[in-house]
């Protein structure tokens, strides 16, 4: 425990693993409540004081961790009956995640604010506003590549490629039970997409484990307060308070990536 905690605080100082932690309890806590969220509160909240690469590296185990529970909880007969249906969109999401994974530590630091915080702002002001797109009949295939070839690059630079996915499943008029199914099997698949594709990249490496490590006991403690009161909170005035904090934190990315 001692040699763990000497690994942690040669990463980042004590206060910074402190600050992760309360972000992370809380983006574990709103995806437990509303089932979305988790990697960007993680990614905008805590890029405002540590380095975005090492964040990215920080988030991928809580991830894998969370989607993995919302599979188990969707069930494997719905989980499965999902993968069959939206096998090309699984299928695009996941490469295009490995494939752009490799090209993160490519990126400088300041342009990788930029690159977090743009997504950031503009997926929460779409689903704050409501925005639905239609798909037209026929068009399927074409929106699963198209869409899940935009997701993909999203999640494997970003750590998050959830909200397409949402948006995507509201524009098919998906029932809420087989998109929670959905939700689960692209969350699920995808995450362990980003951890292959990040061990590949070396972005989570031997140095950087350990702080993905630490982040999985706040992520899980935030999503089992969520499940407990998730049924209890004005799910609607929740969800929009959480997108309200992730814009201000996108436009502060932003600003850092162009002002430094």
């Amino acid at each position: 425990m001692v040699r763990a905690m000497h690994v942690l605080t040669d990463l980042l100082p004590p206060h910074l693993l402190l600050f992760a932690f309360w972000v992370t309890l809380f983006a574990g806590f709103v995806k437990g409540a509303v089932g979305f969220a988790m990697p960007l509160i993680m990614i905008s909240g805590i890029s405002v004081l540590i380095d975005p690469q090492l964040v990215v590296a920080g988030i991928i185990l809580p991830i894998v961790m969370s989607n993995a529970l919302q599979v188990l909880r969707a069930g494997f007969p719905a989980a499965r009956d999902a993968l069959i249906e939206y096998r090309r969109y699984v299928a695009v999401v996941c490469v295009m995640i490995l494939v752009s994974a490799q090209f993160l530590t490519a990126i400088p630091a300041r342009a990788m604010y930029i690159v977090l915080g743009v997504p950031v702002i503009a997926l929460s002001i779409l689903q704050l506003t409501g925005f639905r797109f239609t798909v037209p009949p026929g068009s399927r295939a074409r929106f699963d590549w198209g869409i899940g070839l935009a997701a993909g690059i999203l999640g494997g630079l970003a750590g998050t490629w959830g909200p397409p996915t949402v948006l995507y499943l509201l524009a098919l008029d998906t029932p809420k039970a087989k998109q929670m199914a959905v939700q689960g099997v692209v969350f699920g698949l995808g995450s362990a997409a980003l951890l292959v594709g990040h061990l590949q990249s070396g972005v989570l490496n031997r140095e950087t484990v350990p702080l993905s490590v630490f982040l999985l006991i706040p992520g899980a403690l935030g999503m089992w307060i969520g499940f407990q009161l998730g049924d209890r909170l004005d799910q609607s005035k929740f969800r929009r308070a959480t997108l309200i904090v992730l814009i201000v934190a996108g436009l502060n990315l932003v600003r850092r990536g162009l002002t430094g």
